[in-house]
C-alpha cells in the first residue's frame, strides 16, 4: 500500500470540478510546493545526492520553446529522483551575458541620445546592474509556469560576488601554471559590437558575393588567384603554392608585384593549399585570416594589417577610410581598369560569418588577446570520456566529442567590453605584467594599469557545476553535491560548454569530472523539421501554448518526442493531443472517484481478483519496470508513450470498461475492483508525475489525501505477473476488438444495440460475457432470433441479428466494389514482381513498395471475402 505522507482522508470527489483547468490550479500549486521547500536542497541530508544543473540561459533571455523541452527533461529527471529518496539539487540560475547584456543597454542609452563612453566605464557597469534589477532575467518567472522544480534559495548568476571569486581563483591558476597567455592572434571581430567573439556566436550563412580572378605578375611568370575578399588583398604578403604543384614550381622562391601597391611578395610552397581547387593558388593574407595567418607563421611572412576594429580600410593610398564593402568594389574597378580581372562570378553563394547579436559579418582580424593553452586540459577531458568515469549519452556521439576535444585549439577568452568578468591584470609602467588573486592586492602607483578587456562569458558559465557551490572554499555543499549526477543539455553546446566544464572541472577538482553522465538532446523544430526562427516566421511562444493548452500539455508533447541526441519536431496539433489526454486523465480519475476507486486497506488476495484484476496489476507492474529502465537509459519519448498507451488504452479503455459491469453487480467483487482501480491509478498518477506535474497533483491528493505527489514514494516494479490473465484479457480484447471491426464494417451506429448469440462455453471468456454485452451493445437473444452473422473469434462464436438493421443489398454491392479493386491491386503487383526485367532494375525500395502494396490487397480480400460471407443471405 502507498504510504500517503500527512495521513489526511483521502478528499471527496466532489471537490473536483467537472473539468480540468490548469490555470486554475498550476500557479496556486507551484507556490504551494515552493513555500513547503520541496525543491530546497539539505547539504546535512544523509540522503544519498543527486545533483544536476541548469544550462544558465541569458539573463537578456525569455523562456523559448528550447528551453521549455530542456527544463522539461531535467525537472522530470529530478522529480522522480526526489520521489525514490535522494536528495536533489537541481541548481538554478543565470549567465550575465557579456556582449548581449551590454547590446541591450547599449540600445537604452541610444535612446536618450547618449553612448558608453558618454557614461563612463564605472557609470555604465553601474547602468548595466540596474537593468538586470529592473529587468533582466524574466525567464525565472516563465520558469516557474512551466513548473520547474529548482532550488530557488541556491539561485546564482555568473556576475555574484562568490563566482566572481572563482573567476578570479582559476584565472590565476591558470596563469601561474602558464595556461593562460597572451598573444596576436587571428580571431573573430564584430565590426559593430566591437570585441572578439567565440565561435558560437558566429553564425554562417550562404551570402550572395562576388568571386573574382585576378593576375599578379606578367606573362611567363603571372599566376593567378581566386577571392571573395578582394579589399583583403592590400594586405597580401605572400602567394602560396601546393609544393608537388608542377604548374608553378618553376615560380617557387620567386616574387611577384601586387597589383595596385607596387610592393613585391613572395611566392611560396605549403601543403596547406589545395592544388585541385580553383587555380591551385591562394593569395596569403595573414593578418585577415585564420588558415594564412598559420602560413605565415611556417614561412615567416610579415602580417599587414589593412582594416581597422570599424572594418575601414587603413592602407595609405586611394582606398584609404574606405569601408570594406566600398573598398571591396573600388579595388575590383581599379584592377580592371589595368586588364588584371580575368574571370569575374555574380551572384557567388558562399558561406559567411555572422556575429549572432547583431548580424554584422565578421570580419577575422589579427589582434592582441588572451588565451587558454587548451592542450593538457583538453587531453585530461578526453581520457575522463575514454576511461568511463564520464559516460556520453547516445554513445554515437562520443566521436563528435573527441573529434572536437583532441584538435581543440587554444582558446581566446578576452572580450572588448565593458561588461563582464575584468581580466584581473595589471601592467606596470615599466613593461611588467602582473595577475592579481581574489586574496590579493593589486599593485598600485603612478603607471599602474589594469588590463580593460573582460572574460569570455563561456570561460565564467565553465565553472558553474562547482562554482555554484561555494567553490574555492570547501563548503559543505561542495561536498555533498560534487560533482553532479548528470549534465543533460543540447548537443549543439557539446563543444563550447560541455567541453569547458570538463577541462575546468577536473583542472580545479583535483582530476574528478564535473559529472558523471552526459545526456544530449536534439534541437526542437517545427512540425516540418524545419529549424524555429522568427526570420522563417515559425517560432512559438511557448506561454502561449502553455496559455492555451496548459503547461502538463505542453511538457508532455515535448517529452513524448524527446529521443536522445536526435531533434524534436513538434506542431501545435500535438499539443492539443496532449491536452486531450490530460483531460482523459482527470475524467478518468473523476469517474473512478466517483464510482468508488480507493486506496484504503490492503490490496484484495490474489484469489479474490477477478482475471481483469489480476490483468491490470501485472500490467502496471510489467510498464512501471518499463519506465524505470527508460528513465535510466534517458529515453524520454519511449516513456511517454508506454506511460500514454498504458494509462489510456489498458486503464482506461479496457480495465474501467470492463469493470463496469462488475461495479453494477456489486457485492465482494465489486469492492475487489475498486481496491484495485484505486492501486492501478495512485501508480500511475505517481509515473505521470515527473512529467505532467499539475494534473497528478490534483488528482493524487484527491484520490489519496497525501500531502502532495512531488513527496510521494516513486512506485517499484511489483514482482506480480500474470501471464495466463494477461492472455484471457487478451482474448476479451480480440472478441470485442473484432465484433466491432465488423459492425463498423456493416455500417452499424457505435451505440445501435444488436441481438447476438454467445457461444462462450468451453472458453475463459464466459466469465466475460456481461462485460463483452456491454461494450458491444449486444442483446439477448430473443425468441425470435434470427442469426444472421457469425464470427468465429478467439475460440468463441459471435452471432448477430442483422435482420432490418442493415441495408443487405446495399451493402454486398458496396463490398462487391472494394472487392474488385484489391483484385484489381493484387493482379497489378504481381504482374510487376513477376516481371523479371523489372525486378532486374528497378531499386529496392520502389519493389518492398510493391511488396507491402500486394500484401496489403491481400489482406483486404481475405477481410472482404469474410464480411460478404457474413451478411444475411438475401
Amino acid at each position: 500500500m502507498n504510504q500517503r505522507p500527512g495521513g489526511d482522508a483521502p478528499s471527496s470527489p466532489e471537490h473536483l470540478p467537472t473539468q480540468f483547468s490548469p490555470a486554475d490550479v498550476e500557479g496556486p500549486l507551484y507556490e504551494r510546493w515552493v513555500e513547503r521547500g520541496y525543491f530546497e536542497a539539505d547539504a546535512k541530508s544523509d540522503k544519498p545526492p543527486y545533483t544536476i544543473v541548469i544550462p544558465p540561459p541569458n539573463v537578456t533571455g525569455s523562456l523559448h520553446l528550447g528551453h521549455a523541452f530542456e527544463h522539461t527533461l531535467i525537472d522530470a529527471l529530478t522529480r522522480r529522483k526526489r520521489m525514490q529518496g535522494f536528495e536533489t539539487l537541481w541548481q538554478p540560475g543565470m549567465d550575465h551575458a557579456g556582449i548581449a547584456t551590454q547590446n541591450v543597454v547599449e540600445r537604452e542609452l541610444a535612446k536618450e541620445g547618449k553612448s558608453r563612453d558618454d557614461l563612463g566605464r564605472e557609470a555604465f557597469i553601474e547602468r548595466v546592474w540596474r537593468w538586470k534589477g529592473e529587468s533582466g532575467g524574466q525567464i525565472s518567472g516563465q520558469m516557474r509556469r512551466l513548473g520547474d522544480g529548482v532550488a530557488w534559495s541556491r539561485e546564482r548568476f555568473t556576475m555574484d560576488e562568490g563566482l566572481s571569486q572563482a573567476v578570479q581563483t582559476i584565472f590565476k591558476k591558470l596563469y601561474d601554471d602558464e595556461l593562460i597567455y597572451r598573444a596576436e592572434r587571428i580571431i573573430n571581430w564584430c565590426p559593430r559590437c566591437l570585441t572578439a567573439i567565440s565561435d558560437i556566436e558566429v553564425e554562417y550563412q550562404d551570402d550572395d558575393g562576388e568571386l573574382v580572378s585576378i593576375r599578379y605578375g606578367e606573362g611567363d611568370d603571372a599566376i593567378v588567384v581566386a577571392t571573395t575578399r578582394a579589399e583583403t588583398m592590400l594586405g597580401d604578403t605572400a602567394i602560396a603554392v601546393h609544393p608537388d604543384d608542377e604548374r608553378y614550381r618553376h615560380l617557387v622562391g620567386t616574387e611577384v608585384e601586387l597589383p595596385l601597391t607596387g610592393r613585391r611578395i613572395p611566392i611560396v610552397a605549403d601543403e596547406h593549399v589545395d592544388p585541385q581547387f580553383g587555380t591551385g593558388a591562394v593569395k596569403v593574407t595573414p593578418a585577415h585570416d585564420p588558415n594564412d595567418f598559420e602560413i605565415g607563421r611556417r614561412h615567416d611572412l610579415p602580417s599587414i594589417t589593412v582594416l581597422d576594429e570599424h572594418a575601414v580600410i587603413t592602407a595609405h593610398g586611394p582606398f584609404l577610410g574606405l569601408d570594406r564593402l566600398e573598398a571591396r568594389s573600388a579595388i575590383v574597378a581599379a584592377l580592371r581598369a589595368e586588364g588584371r580581372i580575368v574571370a569575374e562570378k555574380r551572384p557567388y553563394s558562399h558561406s559567411v560569418g555572422h556575429c549572432s547579436r547583431c548580424r554584422t559579418t565578421i570580419e577575422p582580424r589579427l589582434s592582441m588577446q588572451w588565451w587558454v593553452k587548451v592542450g593538457p586540459l583538453a587531453t585530461a577531458a578526453g581520457d575522463a570520456v575514454r576511461d568511463g568515469r564520464v559516460t556520453i549519452h547516445p554513445k554515437e556521439m562520443e566521436s563528435r566529442y573527441f573529434g572536437w576535444v583532441d584538435n581543440l585549439h587554444d582558446w581566446c577568452i578576452s572580450r572588448q567590453l565593458w561588461w563582464g568578468h575584468r581580466i584581473p591584470v595589471w601592467y606596470g609602467p615599466d613593461g611588467e605584467t602582473v595577475c592579481v588573486g581574489p586574496d590579493e592586492q593589486p599593485p598600485s602607483g603612478e603607471g599602474w594599469r589594469q588590463e580593460t578587456d573582460v572574460l569570455d562569458t563561456w570561460f565564467s558559465s565553465g565553472l558553474w557545476p562547482f562554482s555554484t557551490l561555494g567553490w574555492p572554499e570547501r563548503t559543505e555543499s561542495l561536498e555533498k553535491f560534487y560533482p553532479n549526477s548528470v549534465l543533460l543539455t543540447g548537443y549543439d553546446i557539446l563543444f563550447f560548454w560541455v567541453a569547458r566544464m570538463m577541462m575546468f572541472g577536473l583542472y580545479a577538482m583535483d582530476g574528478t569530472p564535473p559529472f558523471s553522465t552526459i545526456a544530449l538532446h536534439g534541437m526542437v523544430r517545427d512540425q516540418f523539421g524545419k529549424k524555429m526562427s522568427k526570420s522563417f516566421g515559425n517560432a512559438v511562444n511557448p506561454l502561449d501554448w502553455m496559455d492555451t493548452y496548459g503547461s502538463d500539455a505542453l511538457r508532455f508533447t515535448l517529452a513524448r518526442g524527446a529521443n536522445p541526441g536526435t531533434d524534436v519536431p513538434i506542431g501545435e496539433d500535438w499539443v492539443q493531443g496532449s491536452r486531450n489526454f490530460a483531460n482523459k486523465v482527470w475524467n478518468a480519475t473523476r469517474f473512478a472517484l466517483m464510482n468508488g476507486a480507493t486506496v484504503e486497506g490492503e490490496l484484495p488476495p490474489v484469489a479474490r481478483q477477478s482475471a481483469t484484476d489480476r490483468w491490470i496489476l501485472s500490467r502496471l507492474g510489467a510498464v512501471v519496470a518499463e519506465v524505470d529502465a527508460f528513465y535510466d537509459d534517458y529515453q524520454f519519448a519511449k516513456l511517454a508513450d508506454s506511460l500514454f498507451h498504458f494509462a489510456w488504452d489498458e486503464v482506461f479503455d479496457w480495465y474501467v470498461e470492463l469493470s463496469k459491469t462488475t461495479f453494477q453487480a456489486g457485492g465482494e467483487a465489486a469492492d475487489a475492483s475498486r481496491r484495485v482501480l484505486g492501486e492501478v491509478l495512485d501508480v500511475t498518477l505517481r509515473l505521470l508525475h515527473p512529467v505532467m506535474p499539475f494534473v497528478t497533483e490534483t488528482l493524487w491528493t484527491t484520490l489519496t489525501g497525501g500531502e502532495s505527489v512531488v513527496i510521494a514514494d516513486w512506485p517499484r516494479a511489483a514482482a506480480f505477473r500474470d501471464p495466463a490473465a494477461e492472455a484471457e484479457i487478451a482474448l476479451v480484447k480480440q472478441v470485442v476488438t473484432e465484433v466491432r471491426r465488423f459492425r463498423a464494417d456493416q455500417g452499424l451506429q457505435p451505440g445501435q444495440r444488436v441481438p447476438a448469440r454467445l457461444e462462450l462455453d468451453g472458453t475463459p471468456l464466459a466469465a466475460h460475457e456481461p462485460a463483452i454485452r456491454a461494450l458491444l451493445r449486444l442483446q439477448p437473444a430473443g425468441a425470435d432470433f434470427a442469426g444472421t452473422a457469425s464470427l468465429p473469434v478467439a475460440g468463441a462464436v459471435v452471432t448477430l441479428d442483422l435482420s432490418g438493421v442493415i441495408d443487405v443489398a446495399a451493402e454486398r454491392k458496396r463490398l462487391a466494389k472494394d472487392l474488385a479493386a484489391a483484385e484489381k491491386e493484387l493482379a497489378q503487383t504481381s504482374a510487376k514482381l513477376g516481371n523479371e526485367a523489372f525486378m532486374g532494375k528497378a531499386p529496392e525500395k520502389v519493389v518492398d513498395g510493391i511488396r507491402t502494396r500486394r500484401a496489403t490487397a491481400e489482406a483486404d480480400i481475405a477481410r472482404i471475402t469474410a464480411q460478404l460471407a457474413a451478411l444475411p443471405q438475401a
